[in-house]
């Protein structure tokens, strides 16, 4: 079939389009406003999953981690990188982060103990670190309530600790560790801070400490350190500049295993990517059910226009040209579709994104899959969604058509026309 021939199709099917303005408008309605809540059910799914991610990731482990061969899963104070001889921390820290997509990089050291305030104690995990750098790897910093991060001598707890031993910012606590050594250390610190993540497994049992005082207290070598936490710029795929880190790390100790959140968060993990194929479905569903209204639709334009196809027909008009004006309309409805649904969504989504809606009176903070997840409705920005949802949109505009367009193609000429 020419260019100029198939030309003439498409202009015959927008004009069998507009013979309907009303039908046309609110069948385009419906398909737009069905790729408007599939594009913003998708970005809310994505919105959660980022946060969960990055809640889950943020607060203390990063995106990637570094550690001994056999720390995991005993985590024994003795399995520290480089053995009990240690290693160079500060060449491998800058190996780290000389590496493309590394956002910061924290060495730590880990111990557990005892934390008592007058007559109260709690077990908590002992936790210690560099200041500086932990900034750009954990949220610690940053969700402190009261004070500051430790300095020599002092500690900061959780929130729900801190509420657990009556300590507040100022006030000494007793602090009791078994050494790796084989004796048990016990020393007095300072509160210099309280912090409060909104996940109760750190609120309620982490304690840190500036790493040399916790190496001090445990009869440790500063060249020993348990493992070095890894921030990387691309959150959700962490895998390249995992592969990076690897190679650096091996050249300046071997035997280090790196793994990234995919791999130590699991869980997180399989959520997230179960949630990436609930998404198609999601899709599929809504505009599965807008199929039908679409196809009714044409179904009855298709029945008033019996005596239009017979007389076409009559003149010699081919089948194939008839179904070709029916799938020819399913195509455009679902382009219009298309664009009046991008015009609704895509301010929707800006505004969304930029202003969450604040469901903290309906329901409150909550841990799932170790990551806090905030009642916020909110989207994430995504190529999935609209494509997937505008695919979607305009392969029912077709798969709609075809019903009505094997229906038009069997009109019988003479029984149409004496409207038999």
């Amino acid at each position: 079939m020419s260019h100029a021939a198939n030309r003439i199709w498409w202009r015959i099917a927008w004009r069998n389009m507009w013979r309907n303005r009303r039908r046309t408008l609110l069948t385009a309605s419906a398909l737009a406003f069905g790729f408007v809540a599939s594009v913003l059910m998708i970005g809310y799914m994505h919105g959660m999953l980022e946060e969960m991610v990055s809640n889950g990731t943020g607060v203390a482990t990063g995106q990637v981690r570094i550690h001994a061969e056999d720390y995991e899963p005993e985590r024994s104070i003795h399995d520290t990188m480089g053995g009990r001889e240690g290693l160079d921390v500060d060449a491998l820290l800058a190996a780290v982060d000389a590496q493309e997509g590394v956002a910061g990089a924290a060495p730590r050291l880990y111990g557990g103990g005892l934390v008592s305030s007058g007559d109260e104690t709690a077990g908590a995990v002992l936790m210690g670190v560099d200041p500086a750098r932990e900034e750009a790897v954990s949220r610690f910093g940053a969700s402190l309530t009261a004070g500051r991060m430790p300095g020599p001598g002092e500690l900061v707890m959780g929130d729900g600790m801190a509420e657990t031993v009556g300590a507040g910012v100022g006030d000494e606590v007793v602090l009791v560790a078994p050494a790796a050594d084989g004796s048990t250390g016990n020393d007095l610190f300072t509160v210099s801070g309280i912090f409060s993540v909104g996940v109760g497994a750190f609120d309620d049992a982490y304690a840190l400490l500036e790493m040399g005082s916790l190496a001090e207290l445990m009869a440790m070598d500063s060249g020993r350190i348990h493992e070095v936490a890894v921030a990387v710029e691309r959150i959700r795929e962490p895998e390249a500049t995992t592969a990076a880190i690897r190679e650096a790390v091996s050249s300046v100790s071997p035997g280090l295993r790196t793994e990234s959140w995919r791999v130590f968060l699991d869980q997180l993990y399989f959520i997230v990517e179960y949630a990436n194929a609930v998404n198609l479905w999601v899709a599929a569903f809504i505009f599965g059910m807008a199929a039908f209204g679409v196809a009714n639709a044409m179904l009855l334009a298709t029945f008033e226009r019996r005596r239009e196809f017979a007389v076409a027909r009559a003149l010699g008009t081919s089948s194939g040209g008839i179904g070709r004006v029916v799938i020819y309309e399913g195509i455009l409805l679902g382009l219009i579709s298309l664009a009046a649904g991008v015009l609704l969504a895509a301010p929707l989504m800006i505004y969304i994104h930029n202003n969450p809606i604040d469901l903290s009176g309906s329901v409150g903070t909550y841990s799932f899959a170790g990551s806090a997840v905030r009642p916020l409705l909110t989207v994430e920005y995504s190529w999935r969604g609209p494509v997937v949802s505008g695919l979607a949109l305009v392969a029912t505009g077709i798969g709609a058509a075809l019903i009505p367009a094997w229906r038009a193609v069997r009109v019988p000429p003479a029984d149409a026309l004496a409207n038999r």
